[in-house]
């Protein structure tokens, strides 16, 4: 029959600082560094578009920027109107 070891007789390795181990023997991550690392991991998986395509979705941007641009001006400029004319009104 064998008796439980001793401590005294076990190996104790001394606890560092920054020794922070998990089950697997490797050292717990930063959530910072994994955040930038997972970050980079999917900005890999993006298909980019190539030149023309992005110029043209840049025009396009641009152009419905200008057209709702206009169209709001319009809408307040005819509302700005509207109220002149109600609050001149004699009463």
């Amino acid at each position: 029959m064998k008796w439980p070891a001793k401590q005294a007789d076990k190996k104790v390795q001394p606890k560092t600082k920054g020794s922070r181990k998990t089950k697997g023997g490797r050292r717990k991550e930063n959530a910072v560094v994994r955040y930038f690392r997972q970050t980079w991991a999917e900005l890999k998986k993006v298909q980019w578009p190539s030149r023309d395509e992005g110029r043209n979705m840049t025009l396009i941007v641009l152009a419905v920027t200008v057209a709702m641009s206009a169209f709001l001006g319009l809408v307040d400029w005819l509302a700005a109107l509207f109220f002149t004319l109600i609050v001149r009104v004699p009463g």
